[in-house]
């Protein structure tokens, strides 16, 4: 005997909701991948903010990250690209003062955010690869970040914008293999826990700043070139039930093993700085950024071995090379030249 129509339209609405429950966990987990860039400014002849977020839009960069909250460039997010958001830093100099006062962080939210009435900001990183060896700093950076997430929470915006610090891999005692991966013990009880415990309380991500050609660079005998750039075919390490093809995942997980030790393993990471050079050191060509980065725009969607599926949100260093950094190699991060071409042809995804 054939269905009934009852029975016909009760399936119908079964798939319908399955569908629509599945199209939204998509989307959940895939706003949590995509590329952005670093919005560097030290150069005499970057162009104009508006050209530059402007370029932005046209290869599909809807998120940067800048270091400072500079006028100009948040002047120009808040008048016609609210579609970008934006990472802003809280210079490391600035840390301390933030910290000792609640007012200071309170006007530093409202000289640099809500004076911007279309300003679209994810995340404020207060600090920037900041160690327990700034010993002048380090201490404040966990009462800064809750004397800004008091100022952010009074000004209505908590939901919003979330508020983390970006560290780098020199917090890292131990990161081979992957499931080894933990914070040099010394820094532990007064830096790291700190951290972990006010963004597990605000549900924020750690900011981690990974760089697989540093790594390379400085051990090119046990770490090859395939393997830091992407195109490895073989896993080149197996931890356990994990299996590793390329660096920066290794990393990335190194930063998860970590914060398990620490009770921080269900905090989310999001890749704040990574890239490769075009020029001036070993290993750098034009070739070899067009393959780490373009690999890096397809790597990001599929998660890490720990957290397989789960898309890692990746900021590219850098959007535009900076003629005026120092040494030569740090000129040469762009993914555009200063005049506005593509370095190289790359496929971004935006956040």
């Amino acid at each position: 005997m054939g269905q009934s129509f009852f029975e016909d339209n009760h399936n119908a609405t079964i798939v319908r909701v399955l569908l629509v429950f599945l199209v939204s966990i998509f989307l959940l987990h895939s706003t949590d991948a995509g590329i952005g860039a670093n919005y560097g400014t030290i150069a005499d002849n970057l162009p104009p903010p508006p050209e530059v977020l402007s370029l932005c839009q046209e290869h599909n960069i809807t998120s940067i990250r800048i270091f400072d909250p500079n006028p100009s460039i948040l002047e120009a997010l808040s008048k016609g690209y609210r579609k970008i958001s934006v990472l802003i830093g809280v210079v490391n100099q600035d840390i301390p003062a933030i910290a000792n006062d609640p007012n200071t962080a309170k006007s530093w939210v409202q000289t640099n955010i809500l004076r911007y009435k279309k300003l679209n900001v994810k995340y404020i990183a207060v600090g920037n690869e900041i160690t327990p060896s700034d010993a002048a700093i380090a201490p404040s950076v966990a009462p800064a970040m809750q004397n800004i997430q008091a100022a952010v929470t009074a000004a209505g915006l908590s939901k919003k914008i979330k508020v983390s610090t970006a560290l780098s891999t020199a917090v890292l005692g131990n990161s081979y293999p992957p499931s080894a991966g933990q914070f040099k013990p010394e820094f532990v009880p007064s830096f790291i826990t700190p951290i972990v415990k006010f963004l597990t309380l605000t549900r924020a991500p750690l900011l981690v700043n990974v760089y697989p050609y540093f790594a390379y660079i400085s051990d090119p005998v046990n770490i090859k070139l395939d393997y830091a750039l992407f195109t490895s075919s073989t896993a080149v390490v197996v931890d356990g039930e994990y299996r590793y093809y390329n660096l920066f995942t290794a990393i990335v997980d190194a930063f998860y093993a970590a914060l398990e030790k620490v009770d921080g393993g269900d905090l989310r990471l999001v890749v704040s700085e990574t890239g490769w050079p075009s020029d001036g050191g070993i290993a750098t060509s034009v070739e070899n950024a067009k393959t780490y980065n373009q690999n890096l725009v397809k790597f990001v969607k599929k998660g890490t071995p720990r957290r397989a599926g789960k898309g890692i949100e990746t900021y590219i260093f850098d959007l535009i090379d900076e003629n005026q950094k120092s040494p030569e190699l740090e000129k040469h991060w762009g993914l555009f030249l200063s005049n506005k071409q593509p370095k190289y042809p790359i496929t971004i995804d935006g956040i």
